[in-house]
């Protein structure tokens, strides 16, 4: 199979996938549910991109084999995080107040805004083809670095995920923000870590000379992501839903702790 065919037969399982989806939100099931598919999804999509055979894209078999196993131990992580979250938990406020701004036509503009996830996944998955894909042969200090960068990312999502876990669970922490361990450091350490995930692709990809002009491509993977976390769909819609619910407490909170980027506490006062 050429690389032509491989990316339209992705492309076009991406978006049947994210049709059902969209089709178990409209028969009642939580909005949640739509992140957790994603979040397999991309892993499925990844794994494929390593590991299926594209002519003229052999790449080296050590490093697709790794690749498959760094993905597929995010995708699993995440997915399941956010399966458990929804299971026990309410209507993602983001979808729902996507929802509401939507009114009558929330039906149409779900099924969109799902085919330009599913047009994400796609990009992301091209990230992973090119980590794959670099023909250098054997593993090199750079696949050596991208899989620390990745393994780092998966532990400290996991971390910053079970800190808010477990404080949302304490009952004394009911309408409180939570600012312990990683949530001291960055309002949102989780968007952090899957950002700087995709950047250890990026470094496979790239190589340690960074001569394969095709790896650079790899960079689109955590400047999308960067872009969709910090300005699009992950920080502004939960900050003002946090601001909406949490009022004072979260502006306290913002105004000591960076957004993104984790760093020490400002502790002077806000004038």
């Amino acid at each position: 199979m050429g690389p032509a065919a491989f990316f339209l037969l992705l492309a076009a399982a991406l978006s049947l996938v994210m049709t059902l989806a969209w089709l178990l939100v409209l028969r009642g099931a939580k909005s949640g549910w739509v992140d957790a598919i994603w979040s397999f999804l991309v892993g499925s999509a990844g794994m494929a991109a390593a590991l299926l055979p594209v002519s003229g894209w052999e790449g080296d078999g050590e490093r697709r084999i790794l690749i498959a196993i760094l993905v597929g131990l995010w995708s699993c992580r995440l997915g399941l995080h956010i399966a458990r979250r929804t299971l026990h938990g309410g209507e993602d406020p983001r979808y729902a107040r996507l929802r509401e701004e939507w009114g009558q036509h929330w039906r149409s503009r779900l099924f969109l805004f799902l085919q330009i996830q599913a047009a994400a996944a796609l990009l992301l998955a091209t990230t992973i083809f090119f980590a794959a894909r670099n023909p250098a042969p054997g593993l090199r200090w750079s696949d050596i670095a991208g899989t620390a960068v990745l393994l780092i990312a998966v532990l400290g999502e996991g971390l910053a995920d079970a800190q808010l876990t477990r404080f949302r669970g304490t009952s004394t922490n009911k309408g409180k923000v939570c600012d312990v361990g990683l949530w001291g450091l960055s309002r949102h350490p989780n968007y952090f870590f899957q950002w700087l995930g995709w950047t250890g692709y990026a470094v496979i990809a790239i190589g340690p000379a960074g001569t394969w002009g095709w790896g650079w491509v790899a960079l689109a993977g955590p400047a999308f992501m960067y872009w969709l976390l910090v300005h699009v769909s992950g920080i502004p819609p939960l900050e003002a839903h946090m601001l909406r619910s949490r009022g004072i407490a979260f502006a306290s909170y913002a105004s000591r702790v960076n957004a993104f980027w984790p760093g020490p506490q400002n502790r002077e006062k806000p004038t």
